[in-house]
């Protein structure tokens, strides 16, 4: 496998997600605005941990032997996952932020990738980090991975309770019905 693919992969979808952050609703009410950076540095340092090249035992030990198929395998799951994500993206639309806040007008979307999950994006991300961590077959993949896990837990308790707070009922009728992140699972 090349070893631009996965990268490529993702710079086209930061090129999306730049692109598609112009177009959103103006912002009602900002959570949290203080905490951000619990949610943003574990997700900068998982990236930093995938893209250099760290040489430090154990963290390039690898979790998985060797097959040639498994990168081929990992950009697979980085592709899907990416898109997904994009998807998901396309189909919140203007209600969509980076950080966690209530817009002018804001709706409760339950279609497309939502109908699926609660948090389309952040599966589609952690699905390619997943990705990720198959290419390479280090450990520093999966942990990377966690720390992705972990920031989206986080980010995910406060996006609920103000999807609860401002959808109530019909929101806790959608968490009943759609998963957060695994549909069917979790």
């Amino acid at each position: 496998m090349e070893r631009w693919a996965i990268p490529l992969a993702w710079l086209v979808w930061a090129a999306v997600w730049i692109a598609l952050a112009r177009r959103v609703k103006p912002v009602a009410e900002r959570i949290d605005r203080n905490g951000e950076l619990a949610h943003y540095a574990p997700l900068i340092l998982a990236a930093l941990i995938d893209i250099l090249p760290l040489s430090v035992f154990p963290l390039d030990a690898r979790f998985v032997s060797f097959h040639p198929w498994l990168p081929h395998l990992g950009l697979l799951l980085v592709v899907v996952g990416l898109g997904y994500a994009i998807w998901a993206r396309l189909t919140i639309a203007g209600n969509w932020s980076s950080d966690v806040t209530l817009k002018h007008g804001h709706e409760l979307v339950v279609a497309g990738p939502y109908a699926w999950t609660r948090h389309p994006i952040y599966t589609g991300l952690l699905a390619a980090f997943f990705g990720v961590a198959l290419a390479m077959g280090e450990w520093r993949g999966l942990i990377a991975l966690g720390l992705a896990f972990l920031a989206f837990r986080r980010k995910i308790a406060l996006e609920e309770a103000l999807m609860r707070r401002e959808f109530g009922e019909a929101y806790r009728a959608y968490m009943m019905r759609v998963k957060a992140l695994i549909p069917w699972v979790y």
